[in-house]
């Protein structure tokens, strides 16, 4: 009997929600993997020998220009795998964590140019509703819902398991 070794790309995401109930999202360019546009929380993956936690950190200063200060509750993961989700690996593990922050214009240190390599083109910020009518793909795909629970003050002891 074999065992099948999966690679996973693990990421640190943000779920940022405003005092007026909309949280920030970052739109990515995935044309090339047959999506024209994807709407996420912003964040990414770890540099070798980070943690997740620092990455978050880091994550946020490099596309929101965001301090964090303190642990944030860790909120959802999804556990992704499939082939073309990220080059190198059988798919992606994305730990999300909530951080409630007055409303600021985003903007990170990263360059145009750096975040347009990658993929990352626009940050906005959205309400539920907006998110519901939306006819764009949102990861995860029940995004409003997830948001609205947040919202409602449904704040899971541990990491809610969330798919695609």
């Amino acid at each position: 009997m074999t065992s099948e070794v999966i690679r996973l790309r693990q990421s640190a995401r943000a779920v940022l929600l405003d005092p007026d109930g909309r949280v920030l999202l970052v739109r990515f360019d995935l044309t090339r993997q047959g999506i024209p546009e994807l709407w996420a929380c912003p964040g990414g993956g770890l540099e070798p020998g980070e943690s997740t936690l620092q990455a978050l950190h880091r994550e946020m200063i490099e596309e929101v220009g965001l301090t964090i200060e303190a642990t944030p509750p860790h909120v959802w993961r999804r556990r992704l795998v499939g082939p073309g989700l990220v080059a190198g690996y059988d798919g992606v593990l994305e730990d999300c964590f909530l951080i409630r922050t007055p409303a600021f214009t985003p903007r990170g240190a990263f360059s145009d140019a750096q975040l347009a390599a990658e993929r990352l083109v626009e940050l906005r910020w959205w309400t539920v509703a907006e998110i519901a009518a939306a006819d764009t793909v949102f990861a995860p795909r029940d995004m409003a819902a997830q948001v609205a629970a947040l919202l409602t003050g449904d704040i899971p002891t541990e990491p809610v398991a969330l798919g695609l």
